[in-house]
């Protein structure tokens, strides 16, 4: 079992403007967001950088003249090819003459602009495609109807956040657990999203034994994720969140006693000692012998060599695996083992 800390991280980030009570109040909040947002295009030409009211602004042709945020005006540095943290120790004329001389991006291409009133939310190129918070908040309204936040925080974090750069929300189902060897199991899920391109579209699907006030996430088993980056194809992946949340109420629904009785079978299921026989089972289900190898260390730190320690232990290692293949080869041969029992 693996403890997971992503929600305790946005638990700590995140300040009292960007929490809400409920789904829907988050919700709202998106929908209005994106009602007061525009996308512009303009091509490279059209934009260029000015010192106004004591900082920086970003003319985009006949669209109009638009405050800077710190994401925005960071982009603008990429584009630029100028480190954020130069520029942020230079007068704003000085800048401004920065950014007249260095801000020419290549192509003819035009540029995406975000804008929100009469601020500059984000900068894109035509490879950039937008995925809404509110179109992702739609599917788990859907889909997750039993689930809710989880307990309030130590510092009031309630587990659903918005701000300027991004989205996410952790719910779980309060009535979804289920008793393992006088263990509890509950299920839960996170999902993330950002509009302006700081984070990938994701959702990340767990039964978990406790949640502290911190909202780290303890001994969580059974832990799939998916990520997909915001190019041409990002909204077909909300068929992909819709069928993570729904194969979790599915699991819900007939693992209350079914996962139950898994779970007790693969913690009595015990591996052979026998090293080549061991090989020879391990062959027999398919499984990839380098990532068994590493697992099987680990199960077998835990005393008794089970099924369940190994699926424990594959759990592990999906969580420290920096590269999205590595974690589904990792879920996917957790997933296969529990089928065995």
């Amino acid at each position: 079992m693996v403890h997971l800390e992503r929600a305790s991280r946005e638990l700590y980030r995140r300040g009292p403007d960007e929490r809400f009570a409920t789904l829907a109040d988050l919700s709202r909040h998106c929908r209005e967001q994106r009602e007061a947002s525009a996308d512009r295009w303009q091509p490279p030409p059209n934009l260029r950088v000015e010192p106004r009211e004591g900082g920086l602004q970003l003319v985009a042709g006949n669209d109009g003249v638009f405050r800077l945020n710190d994401w925005s005006f960071g982009q603008l540095c990429g584009l630029a090819q100028i480190a954020k943290e130069t520029v942020n120790r230079l007068a704003p004329t000085t800048a401004a003459q920065v950014f007249a001389e260095t801000l020419r991006p290549r192509g003819t291409k035009p540029l995406q602009l975000l804008t929100y009133g009469d601020g500059l939310r984000s900068v894109h190129g035509t490879g950039y495609t937008r995925l809404w918070n509110q179109e992702l908040l739609h599917v788990v309204q859907e889909f997750a109807v039993d689930f809710t936040p989880p307990q309030v925080g130590r510092n009031g974090a309630t587990g659903l956040y918005a701000g300027e750069q991004d989205l996410f929300a952790f719910l779980i189902d309060p009535t979804g657990w289920a008793e393992i060897n006088g263990q509890a199991f509950a299920p839960g899920f996170f999902v993330w999203n950002s509009e302006v391109g700081k984070r990938s579209l994701g959702v990340s699907t767990f039964w978990f034994q406790q949640i502290c006030g911190n909202h780290i996430v303890w001994d969580a088993v059974d832990v799939i994720e998916f990520t997909r980056k915001h190019t041409a194809r990002v909204h077909e992946s909300l068929g992909e969140v819709r069928r993570a949340i729904e194969q979790l109420v599915v699991r819900r629904d007939e693992r209350r006693d079914g996962f139950v009785n898994t779970i007790r079978r693969a913690m009595s299921a015990r591996l052979g000692d026998d090293a080549d026989e061991l090989d020879r089972w391990i062959a027999r289900q398919g499984l990839p012998r380098a990532l068994v190898a590493r697992a099987l260390a680990l199960a077998r730190e835990q005393g008794s060599l089970t099924i369940f320690t190994l699926v424990d232990a594959l759990t592990r290692l999906s969580q420290e695996e920096p590269y999205a293949a590595g974690r589904t080869a990792a879920d996917a041969a957790a997933a296969r083992l529990l089928e065995t029992v």
